[in-house]
């Protein structure tokens, strides 16, 4: 049983939600999704704030006042997500088929 428990915890631990609790100075920039939302929504938290802090702001049905994601309206259905390196070349360029 003494062993079950850890083995629980780590296998836990790496199923990705740690992400969520990254400070500022441990992760430069975050990544949302949302289905109504076009495209993947980049944050860098301020000093004091968290992936996890800027996601419950996300989808929160009350926030105002920040101006994440573009300034979107869209509250509800945000999830974490690993962040895409940008493309070169605009969609259907020379440089995006490379």
């Amino acid at each position: 049983m003494r062993r079950i428990i850890p083995a629980i915890t780590l296998a836990l631990l790496c199923a990705g939600g740690t992400n969520l609790h990254l400070s500022a100075s441990e992760a430069d920039t975050c990544c949302f999704s949302n289905p109504r939302y076009s495209g993947q929504c980049e944050v860098t938290p301020a000093p004091d704030e968290s992936c996890a802090d800027i996601l419950t702001y996300l989808n929160s049905q009350n926030s105002v006042g920040k101006n994440y994601c573009g300034n979107t309206t869209i509250r509800g259905g945000w999830t974490t997500v690993t962040c895409e390196e940008k493309k070169a070349g605009r969609l259907g360029s020379k440089d995006a088929r490379k």
